[in-house]
């Protein structure tokens, strides 16, 4: 059992950890910008410490700065919450080389897994459908016309390493691609540390289906779907399981898949 942990985010996420901590007798870190001093999450770890300036990149992105509050406080693991550095599998790697436990999966399957590119690469090679759009990160507007023009519009340009909705941008026409796209790549840096972003075929009423999986050392298992299409900027408001679209020949399909692309 860990005796100290450090949470590197902020706000709801990072209360609930720091709650989870305390029901086990666990001491907490929490570390915050300049503007967020008085935060919720501040007030109730047993520590704190400022990490820089409200700019993400200058804080909650700052790998350097994280693992000097780790020095500084003694902590033996870090938490990552979501959003920001909890897909970066650097930060993983790095955490990991300093003999801090990490709470979360490994740098290999981050890396792998992370970053949706390589993500949906794998998808493909285990038999799983991938919506159509690029092969991988669109290196410039040239390319991301091509790619667009050849799967047609409405199109998504997506941050290839992050998510909850940050770096999505829907174009539905040739004329709003350029601003959409430099806004996209803006927006994945500024939340994700990464600009590089891809593009997928947009769908106006779908279904946004996830898979719940843990995975230990030797098994991995699915703890079925939730329906998460009830959004708002793309940001899931409802969860709800199973889901109520599917039938059941769709549902094994789409459990089995998925153990078999994770594993």
């Amino acid at each position: 059992m860990f005796k100290k942990v450090l949470i590197a985010n902020r706000g709801e996420i990072a209360v609930r950890v720091i709650r989870a901590c305390k029901e086990w007798g666990i001491g907490t870190v929490a570390v915050h910008s300049d503007v967020d001093a008085d935060s919720m999450h501040v007030r109730l770890a047993d520590e704190s410490v400022c990490i820089g300036s409200h700019q993400p990149q200058n804080s909650y992105l700052n790998i350097a700065a994280i693992m000097s509050a780790v020095d500084v406080t003694g902590a033996e693991a870090i938490h990552p919450g979501y959003g920001f550095l909890s897909e970066n599998y650097k930060f993983a790697e790095i955490v990991e080389k300093h003999k801090i436990k990490f709470i979360g999966p490994k740098a290999e399957i981050i890396k792998k897994m992370g970053d949706k590119i390589q993500a949906k690469i794998i998808a493909k090679e285990k038999g799983l459908p991938v919506i159509e759009g690029s092969d991988g990160g669109v290196k410039d507007l040239k390319q991301a016309k091509e790619i667009c023009k050849k799967i047609g519009y409405p199109i998504l340009i997506k941050a290839s390493g992050g998510g909850g909705g940050k770096g999505m941008k829907i174009v539905e026409e040739e004329s709003k691609l350029n601003e959409m796209y430099s806004l996209a790549r803006l927006e994945a840096k500024k939340y994700f540390g990464n600009d590089e972003v891809y593009i997928e075929k947009y769908f106006k009423n779908p279904r946004h289906i996830e898979v719940q999986v843990l995975s230990g050392k030797n098994r991995t298992v699915h703890l079925n779907e939730r329906d998460c299409s009830v959004q708002r900027k793309h940001q899931k408001l409802i969860e709800e399981t199973p889901s109520p679209v599917l039938d059941d020949k769709v549902r094994s399909d789409l459990l089995d898949k998925t153990v078999k692309m994770v594993e």
